[in-house]
């Protein structure tokens, strides 16, 4: 059944949407699909809901991959997640799979048809290190931010990789012509030191350069369809730590963080202190907020979802929450239930609760 809830987003994004479409693009820029998304978020979550996202949901899951019209989270309750993303990395290559080997086509295929059954797309870009030609995880070398920026060794090379996701982000079209809003959330995690743009890695100054470049490249290339997601870790002990970074509010239109469980104690303080200081920023700067990543390897809990996750989230205004992959190439690197996965019967109560949304609460945007 649908949640009362999206009978009021829906009216208001409809509103906003009837005016919008007397122009291709919003007083803001954006794309009408893409202030539609940006109100959905923020009317969710003033109405105590939230969505549930799974990343790579609909491409591979536990002892498959490739099948069609398939998802762990769907066989387990019925229903797609409202939100799901996926990664960029390895498309500014220009080869024709990413880094996770799901081939680009499938993704663009799952993206708009994502936003066609009512849902919604988060697009994480884990670019390979443009200094070394290693993954986005070698931190070996201290000045690849500073390369990729105007004047750097690598900022040409760095142009063309952006130029390529700008294409592919141009390409999400419905077939009657309308860009497919996402959700961009490149840059994440730069409060930890595990990527090349990490928060060792380069200065405060150079990280907002890194964001302001990428936001005005994909500007100029037309690309009016994204919104942008500012998502550190839980490594900031105050707001003002979790803005040291911050690119700016012309830029950002959602914030969030990143974090996982291996302690549960450890997990729900990391919970806390995060939505605690997310909560302020999101009030002060007017943007929605969401747990952007997170989730307990494996779920070997049996109730973690409505007696961990739930508790936590549900007092505080976010509006999403999304857990991380089922990989099918590493045995138990997986962050969702699926048929007979130890907590799949709470996964059902928490998919029951009226707090999250799932695909079928989602109205269609069309």
């Amino acid at each position: 059944m649908i949640k009362d809830i999206r009978m009021m987003i829906t009216i208001v994004v409809l509103a906003g949407g009837m005016l919008a479409c007397t122009s291709p693009h919003t007083s803001s820029g954006r794309t009408p699909e893409a202030e539609q998304m940006l109100t959905e978020l923020k009317e969710v979550s003033r109405q105590n809901h939230f969505l549930f996202g799974h990343h790579d949901d609909p491409v591979y899951g536990i002892g498959w991959g490739g099948d069609e019209n398939r998802s762990d989270v769907k066989s387990v309750c019925g229903d797609y997640p409202a939100m799901m993303s996926f990664d960029l990395g390895r498309i500014e290559l220009g080869g024709d799979k990413n880094l996770d080997n799901v081939p680009i086509e499938r993704l663009r295929r799952e993206i708009i048809a994502q936003y066609e059954r009512g849902g919604m797309v988060s697009l994480s870009w884990h670019t390979d290190n443009p200094v070394t030609g290693k993954d986005a995880w070698d931190v070996s070398d201290s000045t690849v931010v500073a390369s990729v920026l105007p004047g750097g060794a690598q900022h040409d090379k760095f142009m063309g990789w952006m130029g390529t996701i700008a294409d592919f982000m141009n390409s999400l079209t419905t077939s009657d012509g309308r860009k497919v809003p996402v959700l961009f959330r490149p840059w994440h995690e730069h409060t930890g030191s595990w990527f090349w743009w990490g928060q060792a890695l380069c200065s405060a100054t150079e990280y907002k350069a890194l964001w302001r470049m990428t936001y005005e490249f994909m500007q100029q290339k037309g690309v009016k369809h994204l919104l942008y997601a500012y998502s550190p870790g839980t490594e900031p002990n105050n707001t003002a730590e979790y803005l040291e970074r911050y690119p700016g509010d012309d830029i950002i239109d959602l914030i969030g963080f990143d974090t996982y469980q291996f302690d549960r104690r450890e997990y729900l303080n990391n919970m806390e202190k995060a939505l605690t200081i997310l909560t302020e920023v999101g009030q002060s700067h007017d943007k929605p907020t969401a747990v952007t990543e997170t989730g307990y390897e494996a779920v070997p809990d049996s109730t973690w979802w409505t007696e961990t996750l739930m508790p936590v989230i549900s007092k505080y205004p976010i509006s999403y929450v999304l857990v991380w992959r089922n990989a099918r190439e590493r045995p138990n690197h997986y962050y969702a239930p699926y048929p007979g996965q130890a907590s799949a019967n709470d996964f059902v109560k928490f998919h029951a609760d009226p707090r999250t949304l799932f695909v079928r609460d989602m109205k269609t945007k069309k």
